[in-house]
This record gives C-alpha cells, sequence and structure tokens, in this order.
C-alpha cells in the first residue's frame, strides 16, 4: 500500500472515530463528557496534520503525471523522428523502466558500464534525464537515480523501519557541504516596566550561538551474480527493498540513539539538555506508567512554553499499556471510537508506525528502534515525549537511498557490486527542552 493510501486510511478512521463520539452523546440527549472532548482534540490534530500532507502528497502526483505527460509528448515526437534516422531508441516507452518495461535497470546497468553496449547505455541516458525532472537533487550526486518505480515499493516497505524518522519535521537537503549550521538564540531581549516617565527603559542585546549539525552517509551494498541480473526476475526489486529497509532502519535507530560518533547521528536519548523524568519502581502498573507520560507532557509545556505533540514507545510498551486494568478490573486503554470508561488513553494495541492511541491527547506512535537493553539491569526502554518541530531531519530525495551504482566487478567471478546509500543530517539540539524522557525500572521488560 503507498504512502497516501495509508495516510487516506487512517484519515477516513479518524473521522469515523470522530463521527461516533458526537453520535453516542447526541443519540443519548448529553453534551460531550471532558474526557470525550479530549479525545476528540487530539484526533482533530491528527486529522490536520493528514490533510497537510495529504494535500502535499496529491500535489506531487500532479506533478508526476504532468511530468509523465510531457515526456509522453517528447516520446512520441523523437520515435517519429527516429524512424526516419533508423537509429536504436526505447523513447516509445512511457518511462525507460518500469513494472512493465521489457528492459532490467540493473541488467542495463551492467551492460552500459561493463560490456558497452549502446543501446543499454542510451537508455540509461534517457532514464536520467526523465529522473532529473522527477528528482533534480538526487541527480546531483554521483551515480544513477533509482527508477521510480523501485524507490516507491522500496519506500513502502522501508518506511516500517522509520517511524521515528518519519514524524521529524522534514528538510530538504543543501545542495553541498558537510555541515549544517544552525543559529540558536542563547540571550534573548528583554522588556521591563518604565520605573517612570523619560526614565531609561530595559536593555538587553540579543546574542547567539551556532549549533552544528554534521551530514552523514548511510550506505549498503550487496554482491548480485552476472547471471541473476541478465537472467534473473525480479532481482532488482529484491535487492533494492532489503536495502532500502536496512538503510531506513539503520538511519532511525541513529536517530533514536545514536552516538553522534564514528559517522552516526546524534541521537534524542544522546542529546544534551533533553528533559527526563525518572521513574524507578520493582512493581510497576500500567496506571503509574500513564502518570509518568503525564509528567513527561507537562514537562515539554513546562520548559519549552510550547506543548509537546507525540510519544514515542517501544511496541512492548504500549502493548502492556493495552493490556493493563485499573482498580475495578477495567482496561486502562479503549479502543479507538469506542465510548471510554475513565480510560487514562485511547488506541489500538495492533498498529505500528503509525498513530496507535493518544495519552492525555497527544498522539503515541510505536517503534521497534527504541532500545530495550537500556538501565543497570540491561532490560529496560524509554519514553519519549516530544514537540514534532524540534526533532529536524534533513534528508536527500524522498528519504529512501535514492542512487545505486556499480562499485566494482569481480571478473573472475562473474560478480557485481551494488551500492545505494543516502545522505542525511539530524538534531534535537535546536531546542532540547522540546524533548522529555522516561527512564527507570519501571520500564523493564514486561513482556
Amino acid at each position: 500500500m503507498k504512502l497516501l493510501d495509508q495516510l487516506l486510511e487512517e484519515r477516513a478512521e479518524i473521522s469515523a472515530a470522530q463521527e461516533g463520539i458526537v453520535t453516542r452523546a447526541a443519540d443519548e440527549s448529553r453534551d460531550l463528557s471532558e474526557s470525550e472532548d479530549t479525545n476528540l482534540k487530539g484526533l482533530k490534530t491528527r486529522a490536520d496534520e493528514l490533510d497537510g500532507r495529504i494535500t502535499e502528497l496529491r500535489d506531487v502526483q500532479v506533478a508526476n503525471l504532468e511530468a509523465a505527460k510531457l515526456r509522453a509528448e517528447v516520446a512520441s515526437t523523437d520515435e517519429t523522428e527516429e524512424r526516419a534516422t533508423g537509429r536504436v531508441t526505447v523513447t516509445s516507452e512511457p518511462a525507460t523502466y518500469s513494472e512493465r518495461s521489457d528492459h532490467s535497470f540493473f541488467g542495463d546497468m551492467y551492460k552500459a558500464q561493463v560490456l558497452s553496449d549502446p543501446a543499454a547505455q542510451q537508455r540509461m541516458a534517457r532514464h536520467q534525464s526523465e529522473m532529473e525532472v522527477r528528482d533534480v537533487t538526487s541527480a546531483n550526486f554521483a551515480g544513477l537515480v533509482v527508477p521510480q518505480y523501485l524507490t516507491d515499493m522500496a519506500a513502502d516497505l522501508a518506511r516500517a523501519g522509520r517511524p521515528t524518522a518519519n514524524v521529524c519535521t522534514q528538510l530538504p537537503l543543501p545542495a553541498d557541504g558537510l555541515t549544517i549550521n544552525v543559529s540558536r538564540v542563547t540571550t534573548g531581549t528583554s522588556a521591563t516596566a518604565q520605573a517612570a516617565e523619560n526614565d531609561a527603559v530595559s536593555e538587553t542585546n540579543i546574542d547567539d550561538t551556532l549549533l552544528t549539525v554534521n551530514v552523514r552517509t548511510y550506505a549498503g551494498q550487496s554482491d548480485m551474480s552476472r547471471q541473476a541480473i541478465e537472467r534473473g526476475s525480479g532481482v532488482e526489486q529484491l535487492v533494492m527493498s532489503d536495502l532500502a529497509l536496512a538503510y531506513s532502519t539503520s538511519l532511525n535507530g541513529d536517530i533514536l540513539n545514536g552516538a553522534g560518533t564514528s559517522g552516526t547521528h546524534l541521537g534524542i536519548l544522546n542529546t544534551s539538555g533533553i528533559g527526563d523524568v525518572d521513574a524507578d519502581d520493582a512493581s510497576p502498573t500500567g496506571a503509574e506508567t500513564f502518570v509518568q507520560i503525564v509528567k513527561a507532557i507537562g514537562q515539554v509545556n513546562e520548559n519549552r512554553y510550547l506543548p509537546a505533540d507525540i510519544v514515542i514507545m517501544h511496541p512492548r510498551r504500549w502493548a502492556y499499556l493495552s493490556g493493563a486494568l485499573d482498580g475495578n478490573s477495567r482496561p486502562l486503554v479503549n479502543p479507538q471510537g469506542n465510548n471510554p470508561t475513565d480510560p487514562a488513553a485511547v488506541g489500538s494495541a495492533a498498529g505500528y508506525g503509525a498513530v496507535v492511541g493518544n495519552v492525555a491527547g497527544v498522539n503515541v506512535i510505536t517503534d521497534a528502534g527504541i532500545p530495550t537493553n537500556l538501565g543497570t539491569g540491561t532490560n529496560e526502554d524509554r519514553i519519549i515525549v516530544a514537540r514534532r518541530s524540534d526533532l529536524l531531519l534533513w534528508e536527500q530525495g524522498s528519504g529512501s537511498p535514492a542512487v545505486a551504482r556499480f562499485d566494482s566487478v569481480g571478473s573472475a567471478s562473474l560478480t557485481v557490486k551494488v551500492v545505494a546509500f543516502g545522505y542525511s543530517a539530524f538534531t534535537a539540539g535546536r531546542y532540547p527542552t522540546g524533548v522529555s524522557v522516561i527512564q527507570g525500572s519501571l520500564l523493564a521488560a514486561t513482556l
């Protein structure tokens, strides 16, 4: 399922949940309860986010359709000219490489670069011109841009491995440079009451410092046999899907817990200045965990002066909370769309990656990239409460590894090495107080 379809499905679920809440209250001839009102506000916040993203993706679709139409018109003209000259051409195809094309992207890469096949070289040249229309940024990097159908398929698979990366504020990576400098105000201005008319007013000059964010490279490679490239079926899809999944999972893991050394991002959990809520309890309860989440939400509100809007936790933690009961054996987490009976949260235990529910009106996502070997007992996970706008992620192109090339050829063994890589930069340090992390024995293994 494509990303747009996923977002539309989630949007429909939210609309159904909103309608269910309002309808029940109307059927019972009563006003909304406090919990229902809070739930509606949380649903509206997420709905607004989805509406914005859906609009963006639909605009991209329209642009892609217009580009495809232009390419088809050019192809029609070129085909007529090529018939007149008798030259070999593939311009009659809507796109040089697609699910329905007669030629393999990787196969032509091999033929063009290793065998110097003129027809393959011509197809690769046309493909590059097509991709420049789609993604100028990626085309600026050395190598060959992967066809749209491969990156689309790979993104669908890879996104399951990057839930936290997907909720960060997405920014385009600059065309060049190995660092990004972000200005941070360290001393603000001042304003106070004027003691008396004509007295000097408060004066404090603003001062700032630069936060330097390193551009990192994440890459993977795989050996392919010449036989698989020339005679295999679906090999390129398999390779690109697996490389994209590995790439996204590694990137996401470092956004969460990277040390900032050896080429890794400095992750959220290791960023200096973030808030923390220490929660130690040898015999924790689900209700107690909810209390700590609310504390972390309050900590962001108190120190950042703006509301938190995302809670990120490991799937095992959300499953534990979804199975927790109150003192009257009632679930603390009730399914979306059902009228809660004094719940601490509303959501679904079955979801992964997307929004699974909310706590105190703040949306919750699950991410298996959160470590589960932390703490003195090496068995703790973490719960992250944050403002998404304070998690900054710069990526090239679509965010998937969009560039591939032949790195080397083992002529003696008929082995070809395929490399996929991408550039990115991440920081939670612009406003570290926009993040609060719950830690301690309360989050020891429970399942």
